[in-house]
């Protein structure tokens, strides 16, 4: 747990010898973190914003095994896929959950429904159960009534699963950390220090809190990772590497779940350019995306949504469920993430593969590309890569648990229903008995429409290294996405619930919400 007086004791404890140092506090780096932790490497994660502050807080929040990438002909990043994916709904429970989909063919799709058939039955075979099933139209519409287009002509339903992505990334880190790891977000990697050969051996390291006022310090290691996502070629050049990562922006709608109500996902062709996309009930709400398009703007800004995007999406709902008439007025949020993917030129920025890459430049490794879903693959390819330059040879088992046994469920508050617990135990793993146990009996009820509790908003405040009040709001907890105006409208609340903890003054805290909102307009609502 993060206390208050975390930071202080980290930084004065970086000062070591480190096996291992890793930049990027996304899913890669945090999968990377929890496998070098549990092989006993000492082992720091630094990051230049929060924990989960790109890609992995703003993915779609699909586990999935990677349907669509079968049409290109990826099968080993959809059998990789499928077979993780079953192990995190194994061991994630109340994190990684089942969904079912639905998958409506339409008179006119380009890709017609016979050929999605045959790769479900590939998907199936990957997942070694039978979990498909085709549909007439009219039995499409009684498992979703609200599938009124006229041009429908039947579909599949298939599973797969749904997560809350930074929560994944949080546990990963958390569970790193209690194995005696050390993981510090708001801490840039300034510059990569190098020997007189030109080898990488260590980072000069900046904190970026307000509290930090510039600290820098300068740390060595064997091993430097270079895990940052979209922004690996920025590291990269300071080895001489050349720019290799084509960045892609996918954008997302949240709408309340009685403006679109969908019991399961349902998934279609867009009619302009039949890209597949996803409406998913998520956390109370309806998220529907995504967007593949190249992202040509400054990366020093939070990526948000552009207008050509919002109304090619919304183009796309009135195309699939036309009686709802919805429209931007009905939107809660949005929220943009870019994917890194090697370029390889394809004029169809989906048609780039997915699968994820190593390289080795001057002594710094870079691993990009890849799947939520294969983080822990994507976490031992990394180690094995560096394993002769690493003390011990570091031993990696491929039969760990990916997350660690949570309590008992019984061992939770009898106040709580059973999703309710089970849903914190997936979030909150070993911390989540304390959680409840701490928190005030008034505390253990949802803010506004959410499914997150009072207690989350004080308990992450206190121990989960939140920063700035975004970190709170879109990452710790999802309150950011899933309330109208971000969440502000209930600000009294959540300031009752959280300033003390977070030991902010008022001038702080008024400072933190002007940008917070500031910054909610322009990245998480709808262009002008």
């Amino acid at each position: 747990m993060l206390q208050h007086d975390w930071r202080d004791r980290a930084w004065s404890s970086l000062d070591r010898s480190w096996d291992l140092i890793i930049i990027g506090g996304g899913i890669t780096g945090a999968g990377i973190l929890r496998e070098a932790a549990r092989a006993g490497l000492h082992t720091l994660l630094i990051d230049a914003n929060d924990f989960s502050f790109g890609t992995s807080s703003r993915s779609s929040k699909l586990v999935h095994g990677g349907l669509r990438y079968l049409k290109n002909a990826q099968f080993k990043v959809t059998l990789e896929s499928v077979r993780e994916r079953e192990r995190l709904l194994r061991e994630g429970r109340g994190l990684v959950s089942p969904l079912g989909f639905l998958l409506a063919n339409f008179k006119g799709d380009l890709t017609p429904g016979w050929l999605f058939g045959f790769g479900l039955i590939i998907y199936d075979i990957f997942a070694l159960r039978w979990g498909h099933k085709h549909y007439s139209p009219d039995d499409l519409r009684k498992l979703c009534p609200v599938l009124t287009e006229k041009r429908l002509i039947g579909g599949y339903r298939y599973l797969d699963t749904k997560t809350d992505d930074a929560r994944l990334v949080l546990r990963v880190i958390r569970e790193a950390v209690l194995d005696g790891a050390v993981a510090l977000n708001y801490a840039r990697a300034e510059q990569l220090l190098r020997r007189q050969d030109g080898t990488v051996c260590g980072v000069a390291v900046r904190d970026m809190t307000p509290a930090g006022a510039g600290r820098t310090i300068e740390l060595k290691a064997p091993v430097v990772i270079n895990a940052t996502g979209a922004w690996v070629d920025d590291l990269r050049a300071q080895v001489g590497g050349r720019p290799r990562m084509r960045k892609l922006r996918g954008s997302h709608l949240i709408f309340s779940a009685k403006q679109l109500p969908v019991s399961r996902a349902v998934t279609f062709l867009h009619p302009k350019d039949s890209r597949p996309l996803f409406v998913i009930p998520w956390e109370g709400t309806t998220l529907f995306g995504t967007t593949d398009i190249d992202h040509e703007v400054n990366m020093d800004q939070e990526p948000a949504i552009s207008l050509k995007e919002l109304e090619y999406l919304l183009d796309g709902l009135g195309y699939i469920f036309p009686s709802l008439n919805i429209d931007r007025s009905d939107v809660i949020s949005s929220f943009a993430g870019i994917r890194a993917v090697v370029n390889t030129g394809k004029a169809n920025p989906s048609q780039e593969s997915r699968e994820y890459v190593l390289w080795k430049e001057r002594g710094l490794l870079t691993i990009s590309g890849g799947k939520l879903t294969t983080f822990r693959l994507m976490a031992h390819a990394a180690l094995r890569s560096v394993r002769a330059q690493l003390p011990g040879r570091a031993l990696l088992d491929p039969n760990k648990r990916i997350l660690n046994n949570p309590p008992d469920i019984a061992e939770l508050s009898k106040q709580l229903e059973p999703p309710v617990r089970l849903r914190l135990l997936g979030r909150y793993g070993a911390d989540a008995v304390d959680l409840i146990n701490t928190a005030r009996p008034e505390e253990l009820v949802p803010i506004g429409e959410t499914t997150t509790l009072a207690a989350e908003l004080r308990w992450t405040a206190r121990y989960e290294g939140v920063i700035h009040l975004d970190d709170l709001l879109l990452r710790r907890t999802r309150i950011g996405l899933l309330l109208p105006g971000g969440g502000l409208p209930e600000i009294d609340q959540i300031q009752k619930l959280v300033q003390g903890e977070l030991r902010w003054d008022n001038d702080r805290w008024e400072q933190e919400v002007r940008a917070y909102t500031n910054l909610w307009q322009h990245s998480y609502y709808l262009p002008t």
